[in-house]
């Protein structure tokens, strides 16, 4: 199938040629159609499946006849870098419409904003909080919206949001078309879709799972040597793109000035940044100006990066669906990714989770040369420079070089060290 058959008019059909998409896949094949007919739809599709496209190409088709200068298609997301996402990408897929699409979310001024609005955009895609400012400002008049979106209504859920998000949809007409976008489907995100869509078609790309095009590995290993077995994994395997997962703010941060220290390209996104140091992280990342993001689970959300070869839990998740989330960010579009995950003896819970979800038992790794009877604490141990790694003998193969991206030898697969393999019991 291509996207000629979905019969989008010349000049959305031009986007799509301008994005170089040329096959639907599997979430834009089944969804589409029925969005274009009217119908509400609630899709459930991991992270990285190109929902985006399948919600915003058949509204873009919906509002390019239609009447300008009115708030007539409405997305809400949970965090202001996927709300940037989805706003890039209408603006992206519908450059030659004339359709025009705005971003509302906190953490930046509400001057811009409140310009935006005022030229009379078709399109808003917000966050929560900021669009419920605008709302009691009357600042944003929703009474036109024809279609409505809640994207990601797991992680609505996860961060509190859902109340929040019962209120926008009260202040929206009743009358549109309503499509919510989950990863997975808990009771709270059941009785949700229950409220607010009518007659849905449900449309459900694979299961909660991470894509088959990740590996998995495991690297136990105790706490507080955590961050020197990091530095040794990074200095022995080659990479593109690394996203690292910390459990905490403080931690992205400490973690992210340790291996800047060891000579790592690496910024770090938490919720304490200011929204225009989390963009030039985030812009920094995709660039190539670094070769390493730190970031937590929230801060993480919309990050939608092309060639992230590895993805790295230095914290183990609390749920395997958390997990799927972050491993989503790698192996996208049929590319391979791995997925390495550093774990101690309190993670046993959530490793046997998400084997189940795999449906395997993952491969535990050592490495042979790192000392796991070393002293010190997790922030207190000073990381071996990255040219002692390449001094030493049998440093593996493909070591990672901190200052220059390695090409990979397949698009979006990297080679990488497979260390000796022992039993382990702490997992």
């Amino acid at each position: 199938m291509t996207f000629t058959e979905f019969n989008l008019s010349p000049r959305i059909a031009a986007g799509v040629d301008a994005l170089g998409y040329q096959e639907p896949t599997p979430i834009q094949e089944q969804a589409i159609p029925p969005i274009m007919a009217g119908r509400d739809v609630m899709g459930l599709a991991q992270t990285g499946t190109g929902k985006t496209a399948a919600f915003a190409l058949p509204i873009l088709q919906r509002l390019e006849a239609g009447p300008r200068g009115r708030v007539r298609a409405l997305v809400i997301a949970p965090t202001r870098e996927l709300a940037e996402q989805i706003h890039q990408s209408f603006r992206d897929l519908g450059q030659q419409t004339g359709l025009h699409s705005v971003a509302i979310y906190g953490g930046v001024s509400l001057g811009p904003q409140l310009q935006a609005l005022r030229r009379g955009p078709e399109i808003v895609v917000a966050c929560p909080g900021r669009l419920l400012d605008h709302i009691r400002q009357g600042t944003v008049n929703l009474s036109p919206v024809e279609v409505l979106v809640v994207d990601e209504a797991d992680r609505m859920f996860d961060m509190g949001f859902l109340p929040d998000v019962r209120r926008i949809i009260q202040a929206v007409p009743g009358r549109q078309q309503t499509l919510m976008f989950s990863a997975t489907m808990p009771d709270d995100i059941r009785a949700l879709s229950a409220d607010v869509l009518k007659n849905p078609l449900t449309v459900q790309i694979g299961h909660a799972a991470p894509a088959e095009t990740v590996s998995h590995a495991l690297y136990p290993v105790a706490q507080n040597l955590k961050t020197a077995l990091l530095i040794d994994l990074l200095q022995g395997t080659e990479t593109h793109a690394v996203l690292i997962f910390t459990r905490t703010k403080h931690r992205t941060k400490r973690l992210a000035e340790q291996l800047q220290r060891a000579g790592f390209r690496t910024a770090s996104i938490q919720g304490n940044l200011g929204q225009n140091q989390r963009q030039s992280a985030l812009d920094g990342f995709r660039s190539g100006k670094y070769d390493i993001l730190v970031a937590t689970d929230i801060a993480a959300r919309g990050i939608d990066v092309t060639g992230i070869s590895h993805v790295i839990n230095y914290d183990m998740p609390d749920t395997a669906d958390a997990y799927t989330h972050r491993i989503g960010r790698t192996g996208r579009a049929e590319r391979t990714g791995e997925a390495y995950t550093l774990v101690t003896a309190e993670d046993a819970d959530t490793v046997r989770a998400v084997e189940r979800v795999l449906g395997s038992k993952i491969e535990r790794r050592f490495l042979p040369e790192f000392d796991y009877h070393a002293a010190g604490s997790t922030f207190e141990r000073e990381p071996r420079d990255p040219r002692e790694r390449q001094s030493r003998p049998n440093a593996g193969r493909g070591s990672y070089a901190p200052r220059s991206r390695q090409p990979s030898r397949d698009p979006g697969r990297t080679g990488q060290v497979r260390p000796e393999r022992r039993s382990q019991a702490i997992v």
